[in-house]
């Protein structure tokens, strides 16, 4: 899953910031600090017999608004294109519902995959190359129209329009039937043979077998859509119509959003969602300091206030005073993805993973060491099923520094000097600052230090460039599902996501990868395929160092005291949104 796109960009040692609101999840070190833990089972769980409706929040109450605050801006919250983990969690807990979904559980602090608008999490074919969904009964949008199974045939359909609607997952093209080839309703029309209705069944044909679509199901891009309303592509996610809770009021891009209720969704067909609050009211874009300060202050509208992004390190002392400090883990990992094609010799990228300057980048960027940011070594983060702990090169722990050995490597290759271009964000001053850091690091190394400057309105453009002038890139990624299958084949596969460049942002491929990733998907399932993908993690890192990994992510958040039903979803990194109410 993409990180949230950042409004102030926070650092070039993680360009894109993701961070939540957490219940627990943490533990207590000597110091003191909540550290992170190992992420729990990260959504691995199932309950195909989850019933409706969900249980009541303890100590929840009706009325009020609660206001959300972010840093960030989501890009878009079109369903299609909603693959951030702001957009997805903002979506998918509140306005609109997919075929499966996550649930909360308090008690144990995990998510749990559940039916949502399909009665099961789907039925299976004996060769694992069609999936049937059945629909609930009761299903209407916020118009008072039924859902109707065509209306989910067309929105995956639509989903697979990218380049009239880019951004969002590209698992289609990897494993639904002719997935290489349709190039979604826009282009080629609704006669697509990879999904069928049939009354109140969805049925999804594959072109190899794909044991995660329970998972994959649960996206935005997996919520019904009428033809008949797409009358715009480009501005359907400024008004998409509501499933869920909650439906548009108003939206202003980059700004705010503003959620009311919506009188046509029925507790009795949702497994996951409540309708607490009369409004969400969403501002996005804001000074992360300021509306820290403001839920800390604790008046007026504090109080009814939490925040989606990461505390100020500035404010974290007093955030854990005020008993309103919400810490917990997210799958993902942060990343230098250096670009094979540029940087060929595997001894120049493990000079990298020596001179990188973890400890002090973290600290530059604004993140809380132990809390929001921890030493990494595996591309796989903690709570991922499958996950084996290794170290990709020995002796590195993932926050050790070394120039020395990152000298002696490149007089090996032959290529002291060796030019090194990464961008940073001069509107951003935790960029700034970091971008100091990482080239002061990389120049004692024996590299050259070249920063890119950009800004946070060309950046993500120039990352997303294949042929920029860049030869690392600075991003992360967190997971889909709690396996490999949602990591290797999104962002390190050479040929099976269908795109030779983006996001495969490292340029890796190489021939025995492919192969091997091949071998998963088409013939291993369950604890072998994600036994098998934690070796392919140690396989491709030991042998390629495809990219530095940078750093684990963590969740600190603050909420003012009248919120209640604060929990964090280890899935996305964001509070479970439709949990939260105003105590009276």
């Amino acid at each position: 899953m993409r990180l949230k796109k950042t409004a102030t960009a926070l650092a070039a040692a993680s360009l894109l910031a993701v961070a939540a609101c957490g219940g627990g999840g943490g533990s207590d070190d000597p110091s003191g600090r909540e550290t992170l833990g190992e992420g729990g089972n990260a959504g691995s769980g199932q309950d195909a017999e989850a019933s409706a409706p969900a249980a009541d929040v303890e100590g929840a109450t009706a009325g009020g608004t609660v206001t959300v605050n972010a840093n960030v801006a989501p890009e878009t919250l079109d369903p299609t294109r909603s693959y951030y983990t702001d957009s997805t969690a903002i979506m998918s807990d509140l306005v609109t519902r997919s075929l499966t979904q996550y649930k909360y559980d308090p008690d144990t602090k995990q998510m749990t995959l559940v039916p949502d608008l399909a009665t099961d999490l789907g039925q299976v074919s004996d060769d694992g190359k069609t999936w049937t969904f059945t629909l609930r009964e009761g299903l209407k949008y916020e118009d008072g129209t039924a859902v109707k199974a065509e209306d989910i045939a067309y929105a995956v359909k639509r989903s697979f329009a990218v380049e009239e609607l880019p951004d969002g997952p590209t698992y289609n093209q990897t494993f639904f039937l002719d997935g290489d080839k349709y190039k979604g309703p826009f282009k080629d029309g609704d006669d697509y043979a990879g999904v069928e209705t049939d009354g109140n069944k969805v049925i999804l044909k594959m072109r190899r077998p794909f044991g995660d679509m329970p998972y994959y199901a649960s996206f935005p891009s997996f919520t019904p859509i009428p033809e008949a309303k797409d009358t715009n592509p480009d501005a359907y996610g400024n008004k998409p119509l509501a499933t869920g809770p909650y439906k548009f009021e108003t939206y202003n891009k980059g700004q705010s959003l503003t959620l009311v209720k919506n009188d046509q969704w029925d507790p009795a067909t949702d497994t996951t969602r409540h309708q607490y609050a009369d409004t969400y009211q969403f501002n996005f874009s804001q000074d992360q300091t300021k509306i820290d300060n403001v839920v800390l202050d604790d008046q007026g509208v504090g109080q009814s206030t939490i925040n989606y992004t990461e505390i100020s390190p500035s404010v974290y002392d007093r955030a854990r005073e005020s008993k309103r400090l919400a810490i917990g883990t997210q799958p993902c990992t942060f990343m230098w993805y250096l670009d094979n094609t540029k940087i060929t010799d595997v001894k120049v990228r493990e000079a990298l993973a020596w001179a990188y300057p973890y400890r002090a980048a973290w600290r530059a960027g604004g993140y809380i060491e132990g809390v929001t940011r921890a030493p990494s070594t595996s591309i796989l983060p903690p709570g991922t099923a499958g996950r084996k702990k290794f170290e990709a090169i020995d002796g590195q722990d993932g926050q050790t520094t070394d120039p020395a050995k990152a000298k002696a490597l490149l007089k090996e290759a032959g290529a002291e000097g060796f030019e090194i271009k990464w961008p940073y964000q001069t509107d951003a001053p935790e960029s700034v600052k970091a971008k100091d850091v990482v080239a002061q690091a990389l120049t004692e190394a024996g590299f050259k230090a070249t920063p890119v400057a950009t800004t946070t309105d060309t950046n993500r453009a120039a990352q997303s460039d294949a042929s920029a002038d860049l030869n690392v890139r600075t991003s992360g990624w967190c997971s889909d599902w709690p396996s490999g299958g949602s990591w290797f084949p999104a962002i390190l596969a050479g040929g099976l996501v269908g795109q030779e460049g983006m996001p495969n942002k490292a340029q890796f491929k190489q021939s025995d990868a492919d192969k091997q990733q091949d071998k998963i998907l088409d013939t291993l399932s369950g604890t072998e395929a994600n036994d098998a993908w934690g070796d392919f993690d140690e396989f491709i890192s030991k042998k390629y160092h495809p990219v530095v990994t940078i750093g684990y992510g963590g969740v600190a958040i603050v909420h003012g005291s009248k919120v209640g039903g604060v929990g964090i979803d280890n899935v996305r990194g964001m509070p479970v949104l439709s949990d939260l109410y105003i105590k009276k």
